[in-house]
């Protein structure tokens, strides 16, 4: 079925988004009219409303819980880029704000105030505005209404960001740090919308929030507004269009809820059931077997120690070569079939730590016994390959593993070298 959005004519597909435009700038207006009113404002002050914000313009909303790490005002870094776009008048750019913060949450508070009070910026105020009572109406006439979708949330801190995939539908397209859900969308498929930098983490926040500043100000003036204003003879802008398309197809062909609780059905609610008859079978037997097994795994997990970890080759690799590494390793009374060995690796981050890690299971190519009471040596091996360039990092780890344990993680034992 999302295919099909590939053959809506690009004219159609556009003269609609423009109404939804046109009705989200009417539907501003009249809210400014009575955010307005209630602060008291001259009649002269309420009527130049209909001076606010332009039906044709480039709209970028920013509408969400004003929670500190969302950075609402990212933006207002370098205020004075912010309005030279502004203020263009070949290629005019605005924003809608709107959301709420939690009550007792000071720093999202200021943002919002930070927000209102640059928007009363007389070279401001006809391109920018904030709509209180952020409700559920004003997100429906947002997500339906706005060219770009806005999302800065500083890094890893985005849990998902489900605002981002409503738009789409409507035919916005994201703009958006490569965190929660779109990090996983903009991977596999770059042309449904803009990521803002990379996915590097810095440890100190003033430098991550000036670098994805700078960043999103270089998106905007160099490919955003660019692609928005470029029109064919017949006034549409087909880069953005056929954008606009693969937003739509890619974004809610799977990031939609159908998808999410077929997921959840098939990854844990049956697997969970099934697993639950299994349990309680015969009096209980499986789960009075597995909890002791829990029990007699966490009394001897200290004697579980990885040690003598050797890699084949010291000397700097090529990329698409392959690292031998073999690791000894004590289990104490546990046997191989009860542990995972893996290898954890990839690309080290500014702090020296692994980022985006893979893992690769370890075989036990070979077993040394001991003399009671000393337990045996197992000897593991298994091979890395450096698919990228730059610095990588490796350990090994050890898990315990048990058939009737759904998640590996479930016991929170583990063993790094």
């Amino acid at each position: 079925m999302w295919e099909r959005v590939e053959r809506i004519p690009d004219a159609e597909l556009w003269r609609s988004h423009e109404r939804r435009r046109e009705h989200l700038i009417a539907f501003v207006r009249e809210r400014l009219r009575l955010q307005f009113a209630r602060r008291g404002m001259s009649m002269a002050d309420i009527a130049r409303v209909e001076e606010i914000l332009d039906p044709g313009a480039l709209t970028i909303g920013f509408a969400r819980r004003f929670a500190t790490y969302k950075r609402a005002t990212l933006l207002f870094r370098n205020q004075e880029r912010l309005i030279k776009l502004l203020a263009s008048r070949d290629r005019p750019l605005q924003f809608i704000f709107a959301g709420k913060s939690h009550p007792r949450d000071d720093g999202g508070k200021r943002y919002i105030q930070d927000i209102i009070q640059f928007c009363k910026r007389e070279d401001v105020r006809l391109r920018m505005v904030f709509l209180e009572d952020y409700d559920m109406n004003v997100a429906r006439y947002l997500v339906q209404g706005v060219d770009v979708w806005l999302n800065t949330p500083r890094r890893p801190m985005e849990a998902s960001g489900t605002s981002g995939m409503k738009g789409p539908i409507n035919g916005a397209i994201n703009l958006s740090i490569l965190d929660g859900w779109w990090a996983e969308c903009y991977r596999d498929n770059p042309s449904s919308g803009w990521a803002i930098g990379t996915e590097q983490e810095y440890n100190n926040d003033e430098y991550q929030d000036h670098m994805d500043s700078e960043a999103l100000f270089e998106l905007l003036e160099k490919e955003v507004i660019p692609e928005f204003y470029e029109r064919g003879a017949d006034g549409l802008p087909r880069r953005w269009i056929t954008r606009m398309k693969q937003s739509m197809s890619s974004v809610c062909s799977y990031f939609n809820t159908a998808r999410m609780v077929r997921e959840y059905w098939e990854k844990f609610y049956n697997p969970a059931d099934h697993l639950c008859v299994q349990l309680l079978a015969q009096h209980a037997a499986g789960a009075k077997e597995l909890a002791a097994w829990k029990t007699h795994v966490s009394e001897e997990w200290g004697k579980v120690w990885v040690f003598d970890v050797k890699a084949g080759n010291d000397a700097p690799m090529k990329a698409g070569t392959t690292l031998d590494v073999e690791a000894h390793v004590s289990l104490g009374p546990r046997t191989p079939e009860e542990v995972d060995v893996e290898l954890y690796y990839g690309p080290l981050d500014a702090g020296g730590n692994i980022a985006a890690a893979a893992l690769m299971p370890m075989t036990n190519s070979q077993t040394e016994p001991r003399k009671p009471p000393e337990f045996p040596i197992h000897i593991y091996t298994g091979k890395i390959v450096g698919h990228t360039c730059g610095q990588q990092g490796f350990a090994v780890r050890v898990l315990p593993k048990h058939g009737k344990i759904p998640l590996r993680m479930e016991p929170g034992l583990i063993k790094w070298s």
